[in-house]
């Protein structure tokens, strides 16, 4: 083996390790590869920095700015509601359209964030239906990976394999050249959720708590709250009097928590948000909860002469219109996986504060601000609704999964909404008819977006998942190092002595099994930028048409259906539906072995 290619396939073994284990970040591990490779001569930098000029990652950034305009415009939601109302009382009803929706809206945006979308009417529906979430969550995961196979735009393993046609002087995959192997596939994973369900969580109960639309009392009693909230009186004999919370450090020195403050003001009562500059006035009442549950709080309350004035379960319903709670995941990519709530500061950035976490199903007893997060985490935050509603646009560290019933008068306006359909409309008309690019037609669609006010400069900045991108970009300079190391020609030499003889259909089947192999340990989008000049180079030997190949790939790296680990989707509907790692390799394998014998039928009797 030369030298070189033994160079560059130890530094691929090395950041497969390194994403497998998710240390350090996936972007970090492409970044660092992609400025390894010119240092040891094996590229140009030229070839390595290439991938920041290619149209598709333009494209694949301007997808994340449209899904956003899609979601702040509450389309996606608008379209829950039609779900909720369609489904009536029918789970199998549910799962078909629940499915058929996220399949065909998921075609248009990120999987990842029409999954997000979802996780919340979903959570609302099964409420409604008295149905486990656990239900509907595998269905939704299911449906939006499948959606990822639907048009060239869904994901970027399509575009992926797209430039790798057109690199060697192919012409592209058009805009619906994926749809037909997309529905199929849709229509095939309908019929088998509609089977699998049956082996997921059973029908719950009229009581379970985390299944029904639930206020805010219903908060306080599933995380288990009732003795750890508290109101207390600031008499004008007390210390804290004249005081700033900053000064005080009530967390530090007494172990308090604080979430609110009551003040009389201009005939009724605000609840002021708690911030280091407020200072203490007489009458104030401090709503607070303890930050190890074991603490003395008659100690407290006497050492700095505060009165204790009773607080109801109803309490919260009652300042509903000040004060407001939801249930926050921790998403896959945050960067606050690892920290604790104190370290990152959350109520001083995010204006909130932490009072409750759940963990696989359980809520956390004790100091919850001091228990070092996980992906998959579910934050109980309390705080205004401004900040609550602001924090649904922090995707990259959160998704909001539920809030209260109380929170329906506080939804934002979807006036929008019609505009956005309409650049999304003009989008999609530019790219089927060729008249530009498709990453012109996307940013085309960005503008529009912007110039309706469907969102702004810095919410679409803010929207793109820059890591993704920078995975992409990292991971492009590794199928150059493999065509000029003759990696690529040697692993497809090995291929085809292997399979000396084998048909079409055998060599598809290998070329999926070996692709879904990596997207379980590594990104789809990396799985994709290493198989496709592989599926390219067997085509060219067996001097066949490379589409059907390419295409295997791009399907196979979608088809991440057996871990929760092998996609962000999976991993966001895993706290959600309670899932445990066994319930997707249950789930996943079974429709992976059925999605094969879809691919080894239908790819050569659609693309030749």
């Amino acid at each position: 083996m030369p030298w070189d290619l033994a160079v560059v396939l130890g530094l691929l073994l090395v950041c497969i390790v390194l994403f497998i284990i998710d240390w350090p970040r996936m972007d970090v591990v492409a970044l660092s590869a992609m400025v390894a490779l010119p240092v040891l001569g094996i590229v140009s930098v030229q070839e390595a920095f290439a991938g920041f000029s290619d149209p598709n990652v333009v494209l694949i950034a301007a997808l994340f700015v449209i899904g956003e305009g899609i979601t702040r415009t509450g389309i996606a939601l608008q379209v829950g509601q039609w779900l909720a109302r369609k489904a009536g009382s029918s789970e199998a009803k549910l799962v078909v359209l629940l499915m058929l929706s996220v399949g065909l809206l998921g075609s248009v945006m990120s999987s990842t964030g029409i999954v997000a979308i979802f996780i919340p009417v979903v959570l609302n529906v099964t409420s409604r239906l008295n149905i486990h979430p656990g239900r509907m969550m595998m269905p939704l995961s299911v449906a939006g990976l499948i959606s990822g196979m639907m048009t060239l735009v869904a994901t970027p393993p399509n575009m992926i394999v797209d430039s790798a046609l057109k690199s060697e002087g192919r012409e592209g995959f058009s805009f619906f050249s994926f749809t037909p192997m997309g529905l199929s596939i849709l229509v095939l994973s309908v019929a088998y959720m509609l089977v699998a369900r049956h082996w997921l969580a059973a029908k719950s109960s009229a009581t379970t708590t985390h299944s029904r639309r639930r206020t805010l009392k219903s908060f306080i009693d599933e995380y288990q709250l009732q003795n750890r909230a508290f109101r207390l009186q600031v008499p004008y004999s007390s210390e804290l009097v004249g005081r700033t919370l900053g000064e005080l450090d009530l967390r530090q020195r007494n172990g308090v928590n604080l979430i609110g403050i009551e003040r009389q003001g201009r005939g009724k009562t605000y609840l002021l948000n708690p911030i280091s500059q407020t200072e203490i006035r007489p009458g104030d009442v401090l709503l607070a909860d303890l930050v190890h549950p074991e603490n003395d709080l008659e100690k407290f309350v006497d050492e700095l002469g505060l009165v204790v004035l009773p607080i109801e379960g109803s309490y919260f319903s009652q300042q509903s219109r000040n004060v407001g709670m939801a249930e926050v995941a921790v998403v896959p990519e945050s960067g606050l996986i690892g920290r604790t709530i104190v370290e990152e500061k959350f109520r001083t950035i995010h204006g909130l504060s932490v009072i409750g976490l759940r963990r696989g199903g359980e809520a956390i007893k004790g100091a919850v601000a001091e228990e070092k997060l996980r992906p998959g985490d579910i934050l109980l935050v309390i705080g205004p609704w401004k900040q609550i509603h602001f924090l649904r646009t922090q995707k990259r560290n959160f998704l909001v999964l539920s809030l209260p019933a109380e929170s329906d008068d506080f939804a934002p306006a979807h006036s929008q909404a019609p505009w956005a359909l309409a650049s999304l409309a003009i989008m999609i008309v530019l790219m089927v008819s060729g008249v530009v690019s498709n990453a012109v037609a996307a940013l085309i669609a960005c503008l529009l977006l912007g110039l309706f006010r469907c969102l702004d400069v810095e919410t679409a900045y803010r929207s793109i998942r820059w890591q993704s991108i920078i995975l992409i970009v990292g991971m492009m300079p590794f199928a150059i190092a493999l065509e000029k190391t003759q990696g690529i020609e040697m692993a497809v030499d090995f291929l085809m002595n292997t399979l000396d003889g084998a048909g079409m259909h055998v060599l598809i089947a290998v070329l999926f099994v070996l692709t879904t192999g990596f997207s379980l340990v590594i990104s789809n989008t990396a799985t994709a930028i290493l198989m496709a000049p592989i599926a390219m180079s067997i085509a060219k030997q067996l001097d066949v048409s490379p589409y059907p190949f390419v295409m295997t790939v791009a399907i196979a790296a979608s088809a991440a259906f057996m871990t929760p680990v092998a996609s962000p989707v999976n991993t966001l509907v895993m706290g959600p539906g309670e899932y445990k790692f066994g319930d997707y390799l249950k789930i996943g394998t079974p429709f992976t072995i059925l999605v094969l014998i879809a691919c080894v039928i239908l790819i050569p009797w659609w693309y030749g």
